[in-house]
């Protein structure tokens, strides 16, 4: 019998183990603005998503059009009348969509003011996410950047460009220490963000009704539940029929910008939201980046809540926030949290709320279909192979910048 030939040591590169990836496959591919190539397959999906959003959106027109439907009787008798009154609703509910938007100087200057607060908190929950952190705070971080700037600017007598400062710092600062202390409790005793925002929303809300049955935050004489408006000197400028905030929303974006793709900090927030393990063996301070990451995301909330009290001049009451901290999520995801993707989408919804009441004014279309417009925009936006398949795209191989890791994060 021959002697057993030994087994040949596997090579160095083979030794890895299957689960291990290579360092080449390991790095997150980054978009450069400057290669198309990087970003333009993940802009046409996109399109591509919205498109056939609109399309949906155009069929449920035709069936909530009364005399589409009556058509649709006879549709193989006369099928001219049918079509003729669908493309009748379709172009009416559409085209007031558009106008009531951005149809005018009016218009477009409150599809803006509306987007702004949109904005800002959009960019605070993409900013969590990209820190690999899921806030749904938002609407607890605004309610109390409400109670801060307003009591601020209704009961401080101060110089106007003053007052609007101080009040303006009051609200993001307030916003900021409560987005921070949900951050404090990941790090230090591992809360889970989802459970801590989704109860904090709750306190704010109720902090929010206690301060409005005490006489400081109540309008003298009156025992409801609102506050005075804030006081002329504490209101943002306009600039060409636009509040202020409106460009704070833009400037905030430039600075999320700069913060995350040239700041120290940013990099540390990409990397701890990418893999936290990695970057705490690497000497990152991940509990310190946690907490940064909450504390400036309700920072941003709080810069949304100075939107209304500041800039739209509104009294403080329950339902000021209103879906506002909400929306601010799907904002986030339908913009990939990224800082521009934020703006259009904030921008997009702006107009899409704006445009729903025209609708239902001009058209008579119910305002609610702009709010499933904007859920199947967000659908398909969020489901990029659902987009592939239906219109046969290749597949763009483009990387998810949303790092929010979920329960097991």
């Amino acid at each position: 019998m021959s002697p057993e030939t030994p087994e040949q040591a596997p090579a160095p590169e083979e030794q890895a183990t299957g689960t291990d990836p290579k360092p080449e496959e390991a790095q997150v591919e980054r978009a450069d603005p400057r290669n198309p190539v990087s970003w333009l397959p993940t802009l046409v999906e996109t399109a591509v998503a919205i498109a056939v959003a609109l399309v949906i959106g155009a069929l449920l027109v035709v069936l909530s059009d009364q005399d589409a439907l009556e058509a649709l009787a006879y549709l193989f008798t006369y099928p001219a009348d049918f079509f003729n009154a669908a493309w009748d609703a379709i172009w009416s509910s559409y085209s007031a969509l558009v106008r009531g938007s951005v149809g005018s100087g009016d218009r477009l200057a409150t599809t803006l003011e509306r987007a702004a607060p949109l904005i800002c908190a959009g960019l605070g929950v993409s900013l969590a996410f990209r820190a690999g952190l899921f806030n749904i705070g938002a609407t607890g971080q605004m309610v109390f950047g409400f109670l801060a700037a307003g009591y601020v600017g209704f009961t401080w007598d101060l110089p106007p460009v003053l007052h609007m400062l101080v009040a303006l710092v009051a609200g993001v600062v307030a916003g900021a220490l409560y987005g921070g202390l949900v951050g404090l409790l990941k790090a230090r005793t591992g809360a889970h963000e989802v459970i801590t925002t989704i109860m904090f929303n709750y306190l704010a809300a109720s902090i929010l009704l206690y301060a409005l049955s005490k006489d400081a935050f109540q309008r003298p004489g009156s025992d409801n539940t609102q506050s005075p408006p804030v006081a002329d000197s504490a209101t943002f400028g306009s600039v060409a029929d636009v509040h202020l905030g409106v460009v704070l929303a833009f400037l905030a974006a430039g600075g999320v910008w700069w913060l995350l793709e040239r700041s120290t900090l940013g990099f540390e927030l990409r990397a701890v939201g990418s893999n936290p393990d990695a970057s705490r063996t690497a000497g990152m301070n991940v509990s310190k980046v946690f907490t940064v990451g909450m504390l400036l995301a309700g920072a941003l909330a709080g810069l949304a809540s100075t939107m209304q009290v500041l800039g739209d001049q509104s009294s403080l009451s329950p339902t000021l926030a209103g879906n506002i901290g909400f929306d601010a999520i799907t904002v986030a995801l339908l913009g990939r949290a990224t800082p521009l993707g934020t703006v259009l989408a904030g921008l997009l919804f702006g107009a899409l709320s704006v445009g729903g009441v025209a609708m239902q004014a001009s058209a008579g279309t119910p305002k609610e279909l702009a709010q499933v417009l904007q859920a199947l925009i967000v659908l398909f936006v969020a489901a990029p192979a659902l987009v592939r398949g239906l219109t046969r795209m290749r597949s763009s191989a483009s990387g998810s910048t949303v790092q929010a890791k979920g329960w097991g994060g």
